[in-house]
C-alpha cells in the first residue's frame, strides 16, 4: 500500500489540529476572563471621565478635556504618571507598615475576583459562600490604608489614611447591604 504525499499531508494536518486542541480549549477559557476584565476597564474609565466631567459642570471649571479627544485619555495619563512616581519612604516612618499597608489593600481586591464566576464551569474558587467570601476579603482593604497612613509616622498622613479607611468603610456598607438583601431574595 502506497501512500501518496497529498495523503500524507492530510494526515500530518489533522495530527496538528488535534495537538492544538488543548491550545484552543485554553484560549476558550480565556476568552470570558479577558472579555470581563476589559469589561470593567472600560466601566471604570467611562465612569472616571463622566465623574471628572460632571464635577466639572458643577464647580464651574474646565475639567479634564486637554487629554485626548474630549478628556477621554485623562485616566491613562494619571496611571502613567503613577506608574513613574518615585517611590519615597518617610525617614522616621515604619518602612515595614508603610509599604504593606498598600499591598494588603490591593491583594484584598484581587483577591475577590476569584469567587466570581467567569464562565458556566470556570469559578476559580467555587464555594458555597461566595458573596460572603467576597465581602469578607474586600473589606480588608481599609486595614491597608490605616497601616500606610500610621506607618507615616506623620499625623496628616495618619488622618488622610483614616479618612482613605472611613470612606471606604462607608462604601461597603450600603454595597454590603445590596449584595447580602439580592443573595436572601436569590437562596430559597
Amino acid at each position: 500500500m502506497i501512500i501518496d504525499t497529498t495523503e500524507l499531508q492530510a494526515i500530518n494536518s489533522f495530527f496538528k489540529l488535534e495537538s492544538l486542541k488543548e491550545v484552543y480549549g485554553i484560549i476558550w477559557i480565556l476568552i470570558p476572563i479577558l472579555t470581563l476584565v476589559l469589561g470593567i476597564t472600560i466601566g471604570v474609565l467611562v465612569i472616571v471621565w463622566l465623574e471628572r466631567e460632571i464635577s466639572a459642570g458643577i464647580q464651574q471649571r474646565i475639567g479634564p478635556e486637554y487629554a485626548g479627544p474630549l478628556g477621554i485619555l485623562q485616566a491613562l495619563a494619571d496611571g502613567t504618571k503613577l506608574l513613574f512616581k518615585e517611590n519615597l519612604l518617610p525617614s522616621r516612618g515604619d518602612a515595614r507598615l508603610f509599604s504593606i499597608g498598600p499591598s494588603l489593600a490591593v491583594i484584598s481586591i484581587l483577591l475577590s475576583y476569584s469567587v466570581i464566576p467567569f464562565g458556566y464551569r470556570l469559578v476559580l474558587a467555587d464555594l458555597t459562600i461566595g458573596v460572603f467570601l467576597w465581602i469578607a476579603i474586600s473589606s480588608i482593604a481599609p486595614i491597608g490604608l490605616l497601616m500606610s497612613g500610621y506607618g507615616s509616622n506623620n499625623k496628616y498622613s495618619f488622618l488622610g489614611g483614616l479618612r482613605a479607611a472611613a470612606q471606604s468603610i462607608s462604601y461597603e456598607i450600603p454595597l454590603t447591604l445590596c449584595v447580602l438583601s439580592i443573595s436572601l431574595r436569590v437562596i430559597r
